[in-house]
């Protein structure tokens, strides 16, 4: 096992779940809370998440984590416009806003990874 591997919070489920997938749970399941919860939760989440792929990527060099941090802790501010309704989405708009997330996610850890390898 290598030092990256060793280091990486996605080597271990315990900390693959309290990093991510706590956070994609909570941001489901808020869907059906009133605005104000639900960005609050939203916020927390992609805050959250975000700071842990910055994080991982300082541990282990992971190199999706180098994307994704930045883009989930960039995600808030959509989600803060269409929450507090200064950029009113329309009646979809978390369900954009969702899809963007994590479709958006998805990309870039499969580009990336696919293109630049595992670790840098």
């Amino acid at each position: 096992m290598t030092n990256a591997t060793r280091n990486d919070l996605l080597g271990t489920y315990r900390n693959a779940i309290l990093a991510w997938w706590l956070p994609i749970g909570l941001m489901v399941l808020a869907i059906w809370l009133p605005t104000g919860p639900k960005t609050a939760v939203w916020v927390v989440a992609l805050a959250w998440m975000g700071g842990a792929c910055i994080w991982n990527n300082r541990r282990c060099g992971r190199v999706h984590c180098r994307y994704t941090g930045p883009f989930l802790l960039a995600m808030i501010v959509p989600v803060l416009g269409h929450g507090t309704g200064l950029v009113p989405l329309g009646p979809d708009g978390w369900r954009w806003l969702g899809l963007t997330i994590g479709a958006g996610s998805g990309l870039i850890w499969y580009l990336s990874e696919k293109l630049m390898g595992r670790y840098r």
